[in-house]
Order: structure tokens, then sequence, then C-alpha cells
């Protein structure tokens, strides 16, 4: 398996026809450089399309997935103060599930209202 330390979510939709060297291109203008190890993931503009992009230190590789109903959970706009969004595994697993990774704290404590 491919191992991935790190997540990071970019925020502006990607052209989902973009390979590998694309987006290679698109992280690097993105958050700077392509960490080995680190995921980078990229939505097109309906949320229904996400692109994962992972530098093993060798190379890249790139998974695509695409939600048949609905859309994925993505944050509108830059976060603030400019910081790059990461993800925990969790999120990551939610978010490619397609659910709401945003409230996953809230979502583990069943309190009364």
């Amino acid at each position: 398996m491919i191992r991935i330390d790190a997540v990071w979510l970019a925020v502006e939709p990607a052209d989902m026809r973009a390979g590998a060297d694309r987006l290679l291109a698109r992280v690097v203008q993105v958050f700077g450089c392509a960490q080995a190890h680190h995921g980078y993931l990229f939505a097109n503009a309906r949320r229904t399309r996400i692109k994962l992009m992972v530098h093993d230190g060798f190379g890249v590789w790139c998974a695509a997935r695409r939600l048949h109903q609905g859309h994925f959970e993505w944050p509108r706009g830059a976060p603030p103060g400019g910081t790059p969004l990461t993800l925990t595994r969790p999120q990551f697993d939610a978010l490619v599930l397609g659910l709401p990774w945003q409230r996953l704290e809230q979502m583990n404590v069943i309190a009364r209202a």
C-alpha cells in the first residue's frame, strides 16, 4: 500500500480532466510543494467528483471517485488565515464516502438537548 502521512484539501475547484502532471503543478501552485507521503485532494465545481494525488517519494499516484447522487461535503472559499486544510484519517474516510466529515467530532457524542 501507499503510505499517506497527511491529507491536504484544495478548496478551489479543479478540472477533473487533469492528469498526474497537471495535478502535480496545481499542488505546487496551491500548497507550495508536493511533499513525499502526502495526499492532496481536489474536487470539481459541482463537488460530484474528487481526485487524490499522492507523492510516494518516487513518483505520483492519482485516484478518482465520483458520486452518482448527491455531492461531496466540501468547504467553500479560502480557510481563515489562508492556512491549507488538513484532514485526519477519519475525516478523509468520511469525505470519500460523501459523509459530513466536518461534523465528525459532534457525531461521536450523543447528548441530551
